[in-house]
């Protein structure tokens, strides 16, 4: 009897706890009217809250087949059952406390900056439409960005399966941004958006297949071949930042990955990410052929001023050896072969940046230098033009991303209003 006076208490407990983190809204989440231009949309909210209400239909189910049982069930039965309510009951916690976490920040000082995030990511997926409509299957659910910390930005992507939520897919794309990355000038940015893309616009498979195929018939060298293929999925976000924002993404991707040598001319076995000295001549590849050969010559030199192989490095001597020969055919491959699943169009395709794309970022940065607003430049493109108006030297960090994200914040859809049919609105509110 003493054990099972001890279980009934358990139960007790348990259920007591088996409640209320079935849903939220914007005041649970401390977010005030205020704040609601900055607020995540409400199809964000209903997509947390039907996540929420399964997991908690879970929850409920087991704490009534507890009830009935536990006082009649053996004693190693009732304990397994309560683990598995603890278990509903952790996914349940740790599911609310990843959309409170993003949410609440929509009511805090960072959510200026956070709507602004969406809104480049949005104009990403735009971009899309617009060279290629149909493309997407539907309406989809907007990225949404958050800030936490870490060093660089990092994305989850929509309906990958989350260890943090054991096992729960992800409602809409995620992006975290570091706390000390609210400026939105970081190409690093573009890039996450673009994993996204990659994601939704499902080439992963099909891109890494073809990368693999080409590189294996032309190096005929299966480990060089398995490294590459390994490293696609971060290549193909480069190459895409690149096509959103052009050279200003490359030169924001190189200060971002410029570290004392032994880090970036170290290989990392089983890494996804490329070397960083590799990557940038990745990079420089891709502005090549773009038609930015200047940007590319300048990127050489200043990396070639900081990292030389010959005094140090510690790659593996036959992908040092091989990359000059096969990094153009990685750029060739992933960004501009036509795929499948791209109705037979190539990422430059869907994904278009031309020279007069660059004049007018370039145009814009010399407003944004001068405290005036650049007409008619896109969010991915605002990005780029406050890249350079930064480096200029001739403006006050502050002031200028308090105008960017000003900017952002005003082209930025109504927060309430519902898909609509047009290439920029196609994505759900």
């Amino acid at each position: 009897m003493a054990g099972r006076e001890f279980l009934r208490v358990k139960v007790v407990e348990l259920m007591a706890r088996g409640r209320g983190l079935n849903r939220m809204d914007h005041e649970s989440v401390g977010i005030r009217p205020q704040d609601r231009p900055n607020a995540p949309s409400p199809a964000h909210f209903e997509a947390a809250n039907r996540r929420l209400a399964k997991i908690d239909k879970e929850v409920r189910r087991r704490l009534t087949d507890l009830k009935t049982t536990w006082q009649s069930a053996p004693a190693e039965r009732v304990l397994t059952d309560i683990a598995l309510v603890e278990r509903e009951l952790d996914r349940a916690r740790r599911t609310f406390g990843l959309f409170f976490e993003m949410f609440s920040q929509r009511g805090s000082i960072f959510a200026p900056a956070l709507a602004a995030y969406d809104t480049v990511a949005v104009d990403c997926y735009t971009a899309v439409r617009e060279a290629a409509p149909r493309i997407f299957r539907g309406p989809l659910l907007k990225p949404l960005c958050y800030m936490e910390h870490g060093y660089s930005p990092a994305t989850m992507r929509r309906g990958v399966l989350l260890s943090r939520l054991l096992g729960e897919p992800n409602p809409f794309p995620v992006v975290r941004i570091p706390w000390d990355r609210d400026r939105p000038w970081q190409a690093v940015f573009l890039h996450e958006v673009a994993h996204n893309l990659q994601a939704d616009l499902g080439i992963w498979q099909e891109n890494r297949q073809a990368l693999v195929r080409r590189l294996l018939g032309t190096s005929r060298d299966p480990l060089i071949t398995r490294i590459y293929g390994r490293w696609h999925k971060e290549i193909f976000a480069d190459l895409a930042a690149l096509l959103l924002g052009g050279p200003a993404a490359a030169w924001g991707m190189a200060i971002f990955l410029a570290h004392p040598a032994p880090r970036t001319l170290t290989y990392r076995p089983g890494s996804a990410h490329p070397t960083a000295y590799l990557r940038i001549h990745i990079l420089v590849e891709m502005l090549r052929r773009m038609g930015f050969t200047g940007d590319a010559e300048r990127l050489t030199r200043a990396w070639a001023a900081l990292y030389n192989p010959r005094r140090f490095h510690r790659l593996p001597p036959r992908l040092l050896a091989t990359s000059s020969r096969l990094i153009p055919h990685v750029v060739d491959e992933i960004a501009y072969q036509t795929r499948r699943n791209l109705a037979q169009r190539a990422l430059a395709d869907i994904l278009p940046f031309t020279r007069e794309d660059q004049q007018a970022i370039r145009a814009g940065a010399t407003r944004l230098a001068a405290g005036q607003a650049p007409a008619g430049l896109p969010p991915r493109h605002l990005v780029s033009a406050a890249a350079y108006a930064l480096t200029s030297g001739r403006v006050v960090p502050r002031v200028l991303a308090d105008q960017v994200i000003g900017l952002l914040n005003r082209r930025a859809p109504t927060r309430t209003a519902a898909p609509a049919a047009s290439p920029r609105e196609a994505l759900a509110a």
